[in-house]
């Protein structure tokens, strides 16, 4: 089934349309998603590899879970709807914790222009990677890196682990956030 989703202006505020995603993805029209980044208290974070069905980044590392927040959800609704459709776990909106909000422009060769505000959350992960339902459809994997470990990835752009591309201030922000969250 078509998702909706809400139509944003280039500086990420809803317009009062709405439009369908591959709609928006075909033309490069700005709408909102979700990012939720797990970590764990031994500095660790839950990575998802992207199934190779995915239109976009297939076989690729990505945040923990991710997706669009449909026409008239809120982001937090989004959030904990995508955490449980991919990696099957329930939480409460209190169990986020806000990020920021990143504009990203991403072109990619099939046509796709990726025009998202991504809405960018931390959450402590209390449960064994094991443990996790995965959907099959959007993720092949699940692995628990350190923190370290992504600050490389991001940097090196190494070729035997593909990650996600996004700006470099991006991947800072949530190893800052992170970082700051482990401090205590």
């Amino acid at each position: 089934m078509e998702e909706w989703v809400d139509v944003l202006d280039e500086d990420g505020r809803h317009t009062g349309e709405t439009i369908l995603k591959s709609e928006a993805h075909r033309k490069g029209v700005f709408h909102p998603t979700v990012h939720i980044w797990f970590y764990n208290t031994q500095g660790e974070i839950l990575l998802q590899f992207r199934s190779p069905l995915k239109k976009t980044f297939p076989g690729f590392w990505d945040v923990s879970v991710a997706g669009h927040v449909g026409a008239g959800e809120t982001v937090e609704q989004a959030a904990l709807r995508e955490i449980r459709e991919e990696i099957g776990l329930s939480l409460k909106v209190q169990e986020l914790s806000p990020v920021g909000i990143f504009k990203s422009i991403q072109r990619h060769d099939n046509g796709i222009v990726d025009c998202e505000y991504h809405h960018t959350f931390l959450c402590k992960l209390n449960h064994k990677p094991s443990s996790l339902v995965i959907q099959e459809e959007e993720v092949t994997e699940i692995r628990l890196f350190h923190l370290e470990v992504l600050d490389k990835l991001h940097l090196s752009g190494d070729k035997k682990v593909k990650l996600v591309p996004h700006d470099k201030s991006y991947y800072e922000a949530v190893s800052d956030a992170v970082r700051k969250r482990l401090q205590g």
